[in-house]
């Protein structure tokens, strides 16, 4: 009887060790790691210790006294930075040098230099005010910092936009080109 529990327990074992064993070769074999799936709540609040930009490069001691609203919209304004750099960069792996009209060198001065002079200048009239107690320069304040960051985001929103129309109509060129020389 003894020799029969422990020929079960052997099995289970071996059962247990050989299907792990597996599942991860077949895992291996078809190019995935297996792992906890980490689930992200994009609707949770936004902290500034949880933000992570990826193309801007902003001071985040400047970002302290942003509301939740201001952080997701730079977050998202850093997104659409990122898929603008994305395409830069497929232009120049394709070997075409990309033309930079006067809205993307506007654009480009606004990220790079205006934004961050603008939440520098914010977070110092903030915090001087916080501590004088005049809210209406502060309530002031969040209003133009609200509408640059409308401005910039709207920008890029028409910037993305024009990119799409133009690769819409290179396509349409190329399949005008291609149906015109089957006949």
């Amino acid at each position: 009887m003894s020799i029969l529990i422990g020929i079960g327990i052997v099995t289970t074992v071996t059962t247990f060790y050989l299907g792990r064993k597996g599942w991860q070769a077949f895992h291996k074999a078809v190019g995935i790691s297996p792992g906890v799936l980490t689930y992200q709540d994009y609707d949770a609040p936004l902290s500034l210790a949880t933000l992570s930009l990826q193309q801007l490069t902003l001071n985040k001691q400047h970002l302290k006294n942003l509301s939740e609203q201001q952080l997701r919209q730079l977050k998202r304004i850093d997104e659409k930075v990122s898929s603008y750099h994305a395409y830069q960069a497929a232009l120049q792996t394709q070997n075409k040098t990309p033309a930079i009209t006067e809205a993307q060198f506007v654009l480009n001065k606004m990220l790079q230099t205006r934004l961050p002079e603008m939440l520098a200048t914010h977070y110092q009239l903030t915090n001087i005010n916080a501590n004088n107690g005049n809210n209406d320069k502060r309530l002031e304040a969040n209003e133009l910092l609200q509408s640059v960051l409308d401005n910039i985001e709207q920008r890029l929103d028409r910037l993305l936009v024009q990119i799409d129309e133009e690769q819409l109509q290179e396509l349409r060129v190329m399949k005008h080109y291609i149906n015109s020389h089957d006949s």
